[in-house]
């Protein structure tokens, strides 16, 4: 049964999600720092559409990452290696979720409504949500942006204006997050993107089981300090 959440800051365990819609959790409460660092923190996330009331979902299997299982194409290593773009992290973190919503909802429509990306812009001014860049001289091209729990990253979404934007993004995440001790990157919910980066699937048990050991973990606080995130050769 759908659990309908109210002021409580509460959630029902992932695993009473529904089987069809999968993962559907439950519905209601609030987009407040406080309930999405608990979402998060039972491996729960909101998505919902502009005219819905927020969602939260749980899904079985989870699609996720580990950083150093990326698949690396031909193209993204030269490109990587051409230095074309510069890739930056946390110094812009705004401008990455305004266009992950903007281009989305000129396209096909989104789920980043303008509450959600205030709710997230507030969770990186307390320092839980951070930003990958990339850019063409002064022009953000691409990125991506999620949440950090210990040494787990939970990735939320990304764009690309130029051909494997999103990728290079994805690519300067990974190196990064494995230097600094993160241990997994979540990628929520499998799409062919993804599953050609290397991400793959986990039961739902595993993940959460992974989730709690990662939270017990800390990264260096520096590792989210801004600057210019250098890429490694391939």
């Amino acid at each position: 049964m759908l659990t309908l959440l109210d002021h409580t800051l509460r959630f029902p365990p992932p695993a009473k999600a529904l089987q069809d819609p999968e993962g559907l959790l439950a519905v209601g409460g609030d987009l407040s720092p406080q309930r999405l660092l608990l979402a998060y923190q039972m491996g729960i996330f909101p998505w919902f559409e502009q005219d819905q009331p927020i969602l939260w979902w749980s899904p079985n299997p989870r699609a996720v990452i580990e950083p150093d299982k990326l698949h690396v194409s031909r193209s993204l290593a030269k490109l990587a290696r051409q230095n074309r773009y510069q890739v930056t992290i946390n110094t812009a973190f705004e401008q990455v979720i305004h266009a992950c919503r903007s281009l989305r909802e000129y396209k096909e429509g989104t789920w980043i409504t303008q509450e959600i990306e205030q709710a997230y812009c507030q969770l990186h001014q307390q320092g839980h949500a951070h930003s990958v860049e990339v850019w063409q001289e002064e022009r953000l091209v691409a990125g991506l942006y999620g949440i950090n729990l210990g040494s787990i990253f939970c990735g939320e979404s990304m764009f690309h204006q130029v051909d494997n934007g999103s990728k290079l993004a994805m690519l300067a995440l990974c190196q990064h997050f494995k230097r600094v001790g993160g241990q997994l990157i979540d990628c929520q919910l499998p799409n062919p993107h993804l599953m050609s980066l290397g991400v793959t699937t986990w039961p739902r048990t595993r993940f959460l089981y992974t989730l709690k050991q990662c939270q017990q973990e800390q990264l260096t606080p520096k590792c989210w300090q801004p600057g210019e995130l250098i890429l490694c050769e391939k």
